[in-house]
């Protein structure tokens, strides 16, 4: 029974997304974090996803790509870009100092969970909870 009570939480989280989701232009739907942790993500709700790091956090981005994500922001007129709790926010400013020598305007959109959950005891601290936090932070960000 607790099977099918959570399968029908998440099953209507689910819609919930994707009706969120529909409140971001079709054009603005890029996500842009340190990493390519929200691959997943953005299948499952057309989102663009482009990180610096790719899915290692270990990784280093180069300037190249650095670049190609500055060009992107402007190209695009991205709003916002996000920070993750598990990774520095160095490369994020980085990204945004960039996009501002370039003449770009963007903005930090929000703190993002990745891959952790936020503190036991708070809504982010369990799955429902953080997917429905980054939801709310994303599209807030975006639309």
């Amino acid at each position: 029974s607790n099977y099918a009570l959570y399968s029908a939480e998440l099953l209507k989280l689910d819609q919930e997304i994707k009706n969120r989701m529909q409140e971001i232009p079709k054009k603005q739907r890029v996500l842009i974090t340190a990493h390519d942790a929200f691959g997943y993500f953005g299948r499952a709700y057309d989102l663009e996803v482009k990180g610096l790091q790719g899915i290692s956090t270990a990784s280093e981005f180069g300037l190249y790509d650095l670049n190609k994500l500055v060009n992107l922001v402007i190209e695009k007129n991205i709003k916002s870009v996000f920070v993750e709790t598990s990774v520095s926010e160095k490369f994020i400013q980085a990204l945004m100092s960039g996009v501002k020598a370039k003449g770009g305007n963007v903005k930090l959109g929000g703190e993002l969970y990745s891959d952790a959950l936020g503190q036991e005891g708070m809504a982010e601290g369990t799955y429902i909870g953080m997917l429905k936090h980054n939801v709310n932070t994303i599209v807030n960000s975006l639309k």
